[in-house]
């Protein structure tokens, strides 16, 4: 069995929670019951994650060797320049080593639902959408890129994980695949 998520903001990727207060975990969606998520999304990203019953399954789309690309759409802060986009393009230096290559694109803003609780709006401070495909997850990659070339991440969506995409699920629903 293999379960596509659109894991809300704010929810661990776990079924359970040891910490005090307990955080909101996978427990309250109704899932079906053996499934556990094949890779990690953070507490603070929302979007799709994968979840299966299938122990060889969960291996094929974590395991780094089968290069599964991971599509986000990260809202920064800042106006991304040509140079800032190269340089996500060609790996970015990290205090644990240097990133593979990703795919990186300014998009328009993406009909996205709304956050909660929303992300900050500044005036005075410009944002903009990155569409982000990396073959690589180490943890918060993604956050860690965009700080590295100067664009702090203020929202992260992941929107595909190889050939599985969110498409129509709204936080908190999932759809077996």
């Amino acid at each position: 069995m293999l379960i596509a998520f659109n894991k809300p903001f704010g929810v661990l990727p776990q079924f359970t929670d040891r910490s005090t207060p307990p955080r909101r975990t996978l427990a309250e969606f109704g899932l079906p019951a053996n499934v556990y998520a094949a890779g990690r999304l953070d507490f603070d990203s929302e979007g799709l994650l994968l979840l299966t019953d299938d122990g060889v399954l969960a291996h094929r789309l974590t395991d780094p060797k089968h290069k599964q690309a991971k599509t986000y759409w990260v809202q920064v802060e800042g106006d991304p320049t040509d140079a800032q986009l190269a340089t996500l393009r060609g790996g970015v230096e990290l205090n644990d080593g240097r990133t593979r290559p990703a795919q990186a694109t300014r998009i328009d803003t993406p009909a996205l639902w709304p956050r909660d609780p929303p992300v900050r709006f500044r005036k005075t401070v410009p944002d903009a959408w990155l569409e982000l495909v990396m073959g690589e997850g180490r943890n918060r990659q993604v956050r860690r890129m965009t700080a590295a070339v100067g664009l702090p991440t203020l929202r992260l969506v992941r929107v595909a994980v190889g050939p599985y995409r969110l498409e129509g699920l709204a936080p908190g629903q999932w759809r077996a695949l």
